[in-house]
């Protein structure tokens, strides 16, 4: 099972990897990062880990244990803008690695993190209309649309909350 961590220096490479294979599959589904991004990649890394060290971002990676790929970036699980018990959560998954419940899994371990770790009670996302998968993930593990109706990167998107001081997360399917 891949394990989820927190990210660290080491993390660059593989995570420059996991950006540059998945690139045209994320742009698909959520707007896209754009050159400058890949540019100026180590820059934008070290600013994270700053972000980070000063606990206004919490950033995590989701590693493979697999002994034929262990190392490699399977995910990324954001929690940004932390303020006032509330951030804002951001997630991805490598293509070949979706349609096995890892992102569900893995975003329910997040959100216990998130309350007994980092002392959270709220997580807000935001995904578009036609994220279907992604929606699906933010219903399975407890979110709710706020009817607050976005726009990300020019599509239509939709906002979703998670109280996280609540008992147990809806489990469907």
């Amino acid at each position: 099972m891949p394990e989820l961590r927190r990210l660290r220096p080491g993390h660059a490479p593989a995570l420059l990897a996991f950006e540059r294979e998945n690139r045209a599959y994320f742009a698909a589904s959520v707007p896209d990062r754009g050159d400058d991004y890949f540019t100026h990649f180590d820059t934008r890394h070290a600013a994270l880990l700053a972000e980070q060290a000063a606990g206004t971002c919490h950033f995590h990676v989701l590693v493979s244990t697999d002994p034929l790929t262990r190392g490699e970036i399977l995910g990324r699980f954001n929690l940004v803008d932390v303020a006032d018990g509330s951030a804002e959560l951001g997630y991805r998954v490598a293509e070949k690695a979706t349609g096995r419940g890892l992102a569900t899994t893995t975003l329910r371990h997040l959100c216990t993190l998130a309350a007994e770790e980092y002392g959270l009670t709220t997580l807000r996302a935001a995904t578009t209309l036609d994220n279907l998968a992604s929606r699906a993930v933010l219903t399975r593990t407890g979110f709710t649309p706020t009817g607050e109706e976005l726009t990300l990167g020019g599509r239509a998107g939709l906002g979703y909350v998670r109280d996280l001081n609540r008992g147990s997360e809806v489990r469907t399917q």
